[in-house]
């Protein structure tokens, strides 16, 4: 079994809980009351921008936003499939590293296998992560088109059509920036199981005060 000690485990366990009830509960939060949340809220936003879009014919106001859009995922996609390889490529030669990390690990187990697993995790964390930010971009291209139309009797080219693969892209980009901030924790648990529970602790205070913002 690769993970040899109880502290390891319960710290793992209890990290991976924390972090699966405070997105169950913000879920049902955003379900119920969407607008006292700062995803709800920004889609709300969203819908009325391409209403005033589409109905004033403002194309220049579109043409930038959305390359603005594209441009940010473009640059996160890219910086998250070269961290996605950087850490791929330090599982490999994990000799480097490992000394240094088990140092601080005060509590987890020292196994390399254990230690290469992590890595692993991590790299796989970046590729989602490039993933959701390609997919942004290709929902912000295809909105991008829609909203150009200007078409209020085709269905497949109306506000609400459009809005909602506009919404679509914006939450992709969430799951990306979410793979970022999950990265932190991650990062620390090479250094050891409590780390990384102090930064799952510390990530769910911090995206508690950014998913209520008004």
């Amino acid at each position: 079994m690769m993970i040899t000690s109880w502290h390891e485990f319960a710290f793992d366990c209890t990290s991976l809980l924390l972090l699966i009830a405070y997105h169950g509960w913000l879920f049902v939060k955003v379900r119920r009351k969407p607008l006292q949340t700062a995803i709800g809220i920004t889609n709300h936003a969203r819908h009325m921008w391409v209403q005033l879009v589409m109905q004033g014919k403002r194309d220049i106001l579109a043409v930038q936003t959305m390359r603005n859009q594209v441009m940010s995922a473009s640059f996160m996609a890219s910086t998250a499939i070269l961290l996605s390889l950087g850490a791929l490529n330090s599982a490999f030669r994990s000799d480097m590293f490992s000394e240094i990390t088990h140092t601080l690990n005060m509590y987890g187990a020292r196994t390399e296998e254990l230690w290469m697993f992590k890595l692993m995790l991590l790299g796989i964390l970046f590729f989602l992560t490039f993933f959701n930010f390609s997919l942004a971009i290709r929902y912000y291209n295809h909105a991008s088109y829609m909203i150009n139309t200007g078409s209020s009797e085709d269905n497949a080219c109306s506000v609400p059509a459009v809005t909602q693969v506009l919404n679509r892209g914006a939450l992709h980009y969430t799951f990306g920036m979410r793979g970022f901030y999950l990265s932190a924790p991650l990062t620390l648990w090479l250094f050891g199981p409590e780390w990384m529970f102090t930064g799952f602790f510390c990530l769910i205070v911090v995206l508690y005060r950014l998913d209520g913002e008004a």
